[in-house]
Formats: C-alpha cells, structure tokens, sequence
C-alpha cells in the first residue's frame, strides 16, 4: 500500500486506454510548447495527453482524475489557445470549491500565460471586494474563483459573462461537498446560451456529480486516468492511519471534510456501536445505533427512516447490519478492519451500487494496518492512504461553508434590511476587539451551522418540478379570496345583527357552524335572563322546542293539561340543557 510517487509509476498507473486519442508534447503548438518551457516541463502528464484532443476540439469532457495529476494543466493549455488578449472581457470561467485552490490555479494560469497578455483574477468568499473589482475593471480574461464570490460579482455586475466561451469545474464533487449546488445553478442564469466547451475534472463521479454534468454539458465524453476506477461505479478503497485512542474524534473530522449525504459507520462490537452513535449524536450529527439487541420492530423503524432520507448516519455491527439496502448510500466507514476478512467486501459493498460512485475509509491504527493489507492482498484490493485530518483542515472546509453561506443570505437582503444589520457593526467591533467576547461571535455561528450545514448537502435535482409547484401555489391565491373571505367575515360583522332581528337566520346550519362561540354563549344568557314560566311551557312542546311564541299562546289558554305536570316538566329542560 506505500505509494510511488516517481514520474514513472505515475505514468504507468494512470496510463489511459490507448483506443481515446492523444496528444504528446511534440504535437503541441510552437505558443503552448513554450508555455510548457517556462513551466519547466519537457513532457506532458497522462491526464493532459488524453484531454487535450478534446479540449482543443471543443468537444464536453467529464475527466476522472486525482489531485495531483497534472489536471490544471490539462484545461489552462487549451485556455492560452483560446482567449483573445485584445479583448478585456471575462472569456473563461473556472469554479473551485476553495479559495487555496483558487489561488493555486490562478498562480499557475499566471505561470503558464506569462506575457502573453492574458489577465487571471482569483475571487474568493471571506475577502474585501476592493483589489477584486480592481482586477475586473483591468480586464480580466481568465477568472478562477468560489461558485459564491463569482454569484456576488454576477449580482453586482462587476462581472459580465456576456463574451464567455469556456467554463471549467474543478474538484466538482468537493463542491457539492461543501454545498456551492445553488449557486451553480444560480451562475447557471448569467451565462451564454452557446458555448465552445464546458470541462469538468473531479477525483470521483456519484450520481450527484453526473446530474451535476447534466446540466451543464452537452453529450461529454468520460475519461478515467485510474487503472482502479475505470468507471463510474467503482469505490474507492481508502485508509487513515491514526492512534488507537481518540479514533472516534477522527471520524468526526473525516465526516466534516467528507460531508456525506449519508452513512454506515461499521463497528465490531454492539458497545462501540452505543459508544459511536452517542459521540455522533452529541456532536449535533444526526445518528443512530443498530444492533442485534434491537426488536424487529424498532429495526424496521430505524431501516425506513434511513431509507427515506430521515436518519442521516447508520452505525451498525455486522450481524445487524445484513440484509440492509440503503440506495445512493454515498460512504462506508470502518472503526476498524473486520475479524473476518470476508465482511470487509459485505461492508464496502453497501456503497457504490447501482452504478454509482462510492466511498469506503477505514480507520486503522499501527497492528491494525497489517490486516488491512492481509485484505488487500486476499481480494486483490488497492487501498489508498489519505492524509490523517487536521483542526486546520476541518476549519478551512467550514470556513468555506460557513462564508458562501453567509455571502448567500447577504445577497438577499433589502436595502432595509441591510440598514437595520448595520446597526450591529459598533457591537461587531467591540465584540471582536476582546478575547473573550470573541466566543459569543463563535458561539452564533457555531449555532448557525450546526442548524444550517449539518444536514445533507444540496445536490442536483430536477429542475421542472420546482416551477410546477409553484404554478400551483399561484392558482388557488387567486381563487381563494373570492371563495373563503365572505364566510369569514360574515359570523364576525353579522352575528349580533342576527340575533336582534329575528330566529330564521340564527337557526340556520351555516350560521351555526360559523359561530360556534356565539351559540355557546345565547343558551347561558337565557337561564340567567328568561323567568320560570317561558321554561315551564316550553317544556310542553319538546317536539318543537324553537317555536316559542307558540308554546306562549297555549299557555295562556289555561289548558288544564299545561297545568296538571309543572314539576316534572320543569327538570327535563335542564338535564337536556347542560
């Protein structure tokens, strides 16, 4: 599992198919190759022999290929062949999902485009818009930036993409990761409906990703450059080598960089499962155990919750976990190799299905490793050692989060709205200014993305049903006050006016209905006010207990019979009242 980082086993690792065309450095044109010389580099990387055709071409290209492998090359070459430096107009566009890593793109470009006369502005969330708008006002061909900085220029309209020709995506899962999907969409309006290409790099291809490509790209061609995921449904097989103790802080880092849309996380025994879930739990991360000690009720209950989308983490041992089906399931993690080797094919195997990407990462310590590798040998698995997640990687990844967040919400604020926040600015400072009153600032926006951020991600969804739902919201807004408004005003104007003109329109079923509150109260007044003589009559003709003017004139005809029984008739009126 020791990786070769030489050019050579770069080259004979990733060497692509030789049926897709190439392009080798002999074949590059005189500007390109020079551009390449001021580089310092005398041949091309596998990753840009193989995109290159198609870039240059114009043709959609979806590349699968790692950090590292020379894929900024592979899409800023085509770039210097493409723009026109006599125009000072935004005319490339590449979106990444980090200010480091838009920097680093911006620096190369600047490397390879020397003095050639084309400008290359990084933009970025968490930064003054004042050296930004600077370098738009300079003319600048090339802009690499944050899907929620570009969104805020597009806004502004500091940045025009009228005379756009390419848009790139770099590290395109990562960007889901960290949630930029709306914004995508939304950078999504500003552009040209014709384009010359639209390229996307990325490590790994979900569907997330490939929806993602769907909606901007038309009929891509996919290049894999990894012997090992040579398509779209493979999983990734990786590890992280960390002390014994302490593991389950490590996961909470690898859960904030890797950001999920949701998990199994595999334990050996039921007390790390109950250990796990309640660290996860406690953390603000929506999670639950499941073991064998679970009745099949509380089971099924648990399985339909992850199932729909409810329950966003899974941990599980494996006799618990048999039989679970879980669709799009995004990653495995593994709290430790299995005892028995053959689970760790049943548990890597619950991701990655239906061809979709996935990812599974086991957490190993120095004794634990050497299983690893008895595994991979066993089942002629290539493990993948990732970098042990730091407090400064994870503030980075939340940093980005929590800015195209905020920038977001920013965004949609009225110039009213705006005024009232700025009244803030003085408690701001003064807040910032003073260690400790520095928590309270960490404590809101720990609050806002513990109840914003810690969910799934956004991802790429159809986009008809949105404007279906909202053509029938429309509909019944205009119907609805004709309908609905009369029967709610009338009980409130009309209901004493009733009662003082007469009985037939109290009586009636729709007005009873309406005021329920005004019949309760006119039977109360009536035993207060009405004297003996009206109850005792009326008592005389139950059938017919709304008619009291003609139970007055029998009264006063003397009948011997309304006379003979008072008593009796009195009571029954009252037991039926109450």
């Amino acid at each position: 599992m020791e990786e070769n980082n030489t050019p050579e086993a770069v080259q004979e690792e990733t060497a692509p198919d030789s049926s897709t065309p190439t392009m080798t450095f002999e074949e590059l044109p005189d500007a390109l190759r020079a551009a390449c010389e001021r580089a310092g580099w005398d041949r091309l990387m596998p990753v840009q022999e193989k995109a290159l055709p198609f870039v240059m071409n114009d043709k959609d290209v979806m590349v699968q290929a790692r950090t590292g492998s020379g894929k900024t090359g592979a899409f800023v070459l085509p770039l210097l062949h493409k723009l026109d430096p006599s125009k000072a107009e935004c005319q490339a566009l590449v979106m990444v999902p980090t200010r480091e890593l838009a920097q680093q793109v911006a620096q190369e470009a600047r490397m390879l485009a020397g003095d050639d006369g084309i400008n290359v502005v990084a933009v970025y969330g968490g930064v003054g818009y004042k050296a930004q708008l600077d370098a738009f006002r300079e003319g600048a061909q090339l802009v690499v930036g944050t899907p929620g900085r570009i969104l805020d220029h597009l806004v502004r309209r500091s940045l025009s993409l009228d005379s756009l020709k390419v848009i790139i995506f770099d590290e395109a899962d990562r960007m889901l990761s960290v949630g930029f999907y709306p914004d995508m969409i939304e950078v999504k309006r500003y552009l040209p409906r014709r384009l010359e290409g639209s390229y996307m790099f990325s490590a790994t291809f979900p569907q997330s990703v490939l929806r993602l490509a769907e909606e901007f790209m038309v009929k891509p061609e996919f290049l894999s450059l990894s012997s090992d995921e040579t398509n779209v449904s493979a999983i990734a097989h990786q590890f992280v080598e960390v002390q014994a103790m302490g593991k389950e802080r490590k996961l909470l880092k690898l859960i904030e960089l890797e950001n999920p849309a949701s998990a199994i996380i595999f334990c050996n025994t039921k007390r790390n499962v109950e250990f796990i879930a309640a660290v996860l739990s406690q953390f603000g991360f929506d999670a639950e155990g499941l073991t064998s000690d679970l009745t099949q009720n509380k089971r099924e209950q648990l399985m339909a919750r992850i199932k729909e989308g409810k329950l966003r983490f899974l941990v599980a041992t494996d006799v618990a976990a048999r039989g679970i089906d879980i669709p799009e399931l995004s990653h495995v993690f593994m709290m430790e190799p299995p005892e028995d080797p053959e689970s760790y094919v049943h548990r890597a195997g619950r991701t990655g299905r239906a061809g979709a990407t996935g990812t599974a990462i086991t957490l190993v310590d120095v004794i634990q490793k050497m299983e690893l590798e008895r595994i991979a040998t066993r089942f002629k698995i290539t493990f993948e050692e990732i970098k042990d997640p730091t407090e400064e990687d994870v503030a980075a990844i939340i940093e980005e989060r929590l800015t195209a967040l905020l920038e977001k919400k920013f965004r949609k604020l009225t110039p009213l709205q705006r005024e009232r926040a700025s009244r803030f600015l003085p408690l701001v400072e003064k807040y910032a200014s003073d260690a400790d009153s520095m928590g309270l600032i960490a404590m809101l926006l720990d609050e806002l993305y513990q109840y914003t951020l810690h969910g799934k991600p956004a991802e790429p969804v159809s986009t008809g049903q949105p404007k279906r739902d909202r053509a029938d919201r429309e509909q019944p807004r205009e119907d609805k006050p004709k309908k609905s408004r009369p029967r709610k005003r009338k009980p409130r104007n009309g209901g004493g006016q009733q009662d003082s003109e007469g009985g037939s329109r109290d009586r009636s079923p729709r007005n009873r209905q309406d005021s329920p509150a005004e019949e309760r109260a006119e039977p109360r007044r009536e035993r207060r006010e009405a004297p003996k003589e009206p109850r005792r009559e009326k008592s005389e003709a139950p059938k017919e207990p709304r008619r009291e003017p003609a139970t007055r004139s029998e009264a006063e005809s003397g009948e011997s019979g309304g006379e003979a029984k008072p008593r009796p008739r009195r009571r029954r009126p009252r037991r039926r009242r109450r």
